[in-house]
């Protein structure tokens, strides 16, 4: 990590995307949160992350639009907008209201889409394959770093001055983040013209992960993750409301818990990718999980936190593996559509399970949800780790080869 940071202009991107991840940080749980007080439901309250994870469905659509574009003047342009995209919540006052939040929350989902493409285009372009794990643990430890006091800032700042307030606040770090790409100094060649087969473009991506081995093993294993992760954007409400007895917005102090994990997993990630290859350390990741996802079962906080912090750090582990994967085997051209593709074919199983979770938290035990969440992350961890070797990493031998002569 700290080679990567010793470079300037990953440096200015480093600071412009601080504070846009800060941003994120104090509004993300706050749709949520927004939702519950005004509706009183813990299934309209997991909705928000459905809304946000539909657009994935589509990202191929937004790949195909960021490989038409130099990255960095890309990042610039969609870091204004998605300040604009804020606005109208200033317009919500009641329960009446609540489309709009989901509104804005499908238009948060597409700013992330996008904005990840071209980030993961940027830092091929300024960096070396051997430091984009680096990059991608420092970024990733300080997204889910934020967690710690983040969620509950927002959830403060909520409960103090309104939703309309942290919307303003996370609409200035945009613009920081604007500004902070604006001033990189790079030199990107003009993406290609698109090709008279529009089709064979827009499925490039997907093209070249069904192609590529190490990319195919991890989107399947990740697929069956998340089929079944999203069931917990519903059923933490349910740990915080009926296990603990607490009030909606201690999911706000969960989620810091949750980051504490998350910055280890950062900042190990790295290490563990360098030892044991990505696909190995992805199944690592993924098996941390689902493990942690066991413990919030407990009706006591402790092993309830400890169940976050788990699950925060093996998370992080799996985001950064997943990253720099598909950064080191898609060429620069095609990352947009590549990583978009990769999006959707995991957001698409998360969306599916986001819903079942909104309907099933109401007439099932959220005890049983936890269990199904376990299983099938370990499911998944396990699918993958065979395929560990496509990944793994090329060690000297320990003394030098001798040949017998004759």
């Amino acid at each position: 990590m700290r080679a990567v940071l010793r470079l300037p202009a990953f440096r200015l991107l480093f600071a412009g995307l601080v504070a846009s991840m800060a941003g994120d940080a104090l509004l993300l749980l706050v749709f949520a949160i927004w939702v519950k007080s005004l509706t009183g439901s813990n299934g309209e309250a997991g909705l928000v992350t459905l809304f946000m994870a539909v657009p994935y469905l589509v990202a191929p659509l937004g790949g195909r639009l960021v490989d038409g574009f130099r990255h960095r003047p890309f990042l610039v342009v969609a870091n204004l907008a998605s300040a604009v995209m804020l606005l109208p919540l200033f317009a919500v006052r009641d329960a009446a209201d609540v489309w709009i939040i989901y509104a804005v929350a499908a238009l948060y989902g597409i700013s992330s889409v996008t904005i990840a493409a071209a980030l993961g285009g940027l830092l091929k372009g300024l960096l070396t394959d051997d430091l984009l794990a680096g990059a991608n643990g420092v970024l990733q430890t300080v997204r889910e770093g934020l967690r710690l006091g983040g969620p509950l800032a927002g959830a403060a700042l909520f409960a103090a001055l309104g939703g309309a307030a942290v919307a303003a606040i996370d609409a200035v770090t945009f613009l920081v983040a604007a500004a902070a790409i604006a001033r990189i100094r790079l030199h990107e060649p003009a993406p290609a013209r698109s090709g008279p087969h529009w089709l064979s473009e827009l499925t490039a991506g997907l093209t070249h992960i069904r192609t590529e081995a190490a990319l195919r093993r991890m989107t399947i294993a990740t697929a069956v993750g998340f089929l079944v992760i999203g069931i917990n954007e519903s059923t933490l409400f349910a740990v915080v409301g009926e296990g603990l007895h607490r009030p909606p917005a201690f999911v706000g102090v969960l989620a810091s818990a949750q980051g504490v994990g998350a910055i280890g997993g950062g900042l190990l990630a790295a290490r563990l990718i360098g030892s044991v290859g990505e696909l190995a350390a992805i199944a690592i990741g993924m098996a941390t999980l689902g493990v942690g996802n066991g413990l919030l079962v407990s009706p006591w906080p402790p092993v309830v936190f400890a169940g976050m912090v788990v699950g925060g750090l093996g998370l992080a582990t799996m985001v950064v593996g997943s990253t720099t994967v598909v950064q080191r085997r898609t060429p620069g051209p095609l990352i947009g559509r590549v990583s978009t593709t990769a999006e959707t074919l995991t957001g698409g199983p998360q969306a599916l399970s986001i819903a079942a979770g909104a309907a099933l938290v109401s007439v099932v035990d959220y005890h049983l949800l936890l269990t199904v969440v376990t299983v099938g992350m370990l499911t998944a961890a396990a699918s993958l780790w065979p395929a560990r070797r496509l990944t793994a990493v090329d060690r000297p031998s320990a003394s030098p080869k001798v040949t017998e002569s004759h």
